[in-house]
């Protein structure tokens, strides 16, 4: 027997989905579950872009100097070609 476990991921997003169409059959029949001004919405959304988009540019390789951009040129060629030694 196999052993199958749902991802977190898979819970998480089925619960986003729950509450959403909840929230929406509320608005169908009039029920304004969140009182909310445009602002609010205006100001929220505008923060989780300045937060995802800091933190994409914070994870990703940034490299600005000669040494990094070489080391980077470096990384792709020993990933490409399999090498796995680091000192070679």
């Amino acid at each position: 027997m196999e052993n199958l476990h749902v991802k977190a991921d898979t819970i998480a997003r089925t619960i986003v989905l729950f509450l959403a169409l909840a929230n929406q059959v509320m608005v169908a029949f009039g029920w304004s579950p969140v009182e909310i001004e445009e602002e609010s919405v205006y100001m929220l959304v505008s923060t989780i872009a300045t937060l995802v988009t800091a933190i994409w540019a914070w994870w990703k390789n940034n490299s600005f100097t000669k040494a990094a951009l070489k080391a980077d040129t470096v990384l792709k060629e020993e990933k490409t070609n399999g090498t796995t030694d680091p000192v070679s």
